[in-house]
């Protein structure tokens, strides 16, 4: 689950001006967690594409690419996500042959996806064998605090500490996940990349703190493990009519910005 739009309040890096304190209505509504639209049937084929997607290098370099993350890795909201385009990046600028293994997951909270990290022996092999991996997570936790927020039931004081706790557990998972990615790979053998949410959305009065504070820690932590990072903002031309996932245009965008973090330590050598 992905958070709720309102692309008129929250459209990322808008030039609009910040709407004041009478939308926080509007503003939770586009913190609200979902599911995607894509089905998992449809999920499995798009994956299935992208793992047997053919090259047009004849090089002898071989790499696996690997991401990890919601339904902006799944690549929801567009007819390819960022994770196809940027294996396409990979594969003209450096002339590897790129085999993408897309582990993203529409709807998968940050304690989900370090679950699995710790519990599943395929994550686990597929990390272990990757010379390439991305990374994004995070906007559902705090969509399903907005929820809470919404209804009136996120706690006292002022009906934010669900907001307080998401954040802290958001901050926490991160720390978390990035110790068990680089216990399996490490950034001195491998391409480890991060956009941290995906897309950073703007947000009014409410939300602004929390989101910032969140999206701070995630650059300080990937800073600290030497994982390069980029916050990516779109404007509405860069968004799907759902609101909520990015159009080609946008996720066109995230992909670029990764590429624009180079690639080592791999290329060039």
């Amino acid at each position: 689950m992905l958070l709720a739009a309102v692309s008129t309040i929250l459209v990322a890096c808008s030039p609009e001006t910040e709407k004041g304190p009478q939308h926080t209505g509007e503003d939770a509504r586009q913190l609200t967690a979902h599911d995607g639209t894509m089905t998992a049937d449809k999920r499995a084929e798009a994956k299935s594409a992208a793992e047997s997607e053919a090259t047009t290098t004849d090089s002898s370099v071989r790499w696996d690419y690997v991401a990890l993350g919601d339904s902006l890795a799944a690549g929801v909201g567009a007819r390819r996500g960022y994770v196809s385009r940027y294996a396409q990046q990979l594969r003209s600028d450096t002339d590897a042959r790129v085999r993408v293994i897309n582990l993203g997951l529409s709807g998968q909270t940050s304690s989900q996806l370090l679950h699995s990290l710790r519990h599943d022996p395929a994550m686990q092999k597929a990390l272990g064998g990757a010379e390439v991996i991305t990374l994004n997570i995070g906007l559902n936790d705090l969509g399903q605090a907005s929820s809470s927020y919404e209804s009136g039931t996120c706690g006292e004081p002022q009906n934010e500490a669900c907001l307080r706790e998401a954040v802290n557990m958001v901050e926490e998972n991160w720390d978390a996940i990035i110790e068990e990615m680089l216990s399996l790979r490490s950034t001195n053998e491998t391409i480890i990349r991060t956009a941290g949410f995906g897309y950073t959305q703007r947000v009014g009065k409410v939300f602004k703190p929390y989101v910032s504070e969140a999206t701070s820690h995630i650059a300080s932590a990937a800073a600290e493990s030497g994982i390069p990072y980029v916050e990516v903002r779109l404007g509405g031309g860069g968004m799907s009519e759902d609101g909520l996932h990015p159009n080609d245009k946008g996720y066109g965008v995230i992909a670029d910005r990764l590429a624009e973090l180079g690639y080592e330590p791999l290329h060039p050598r």
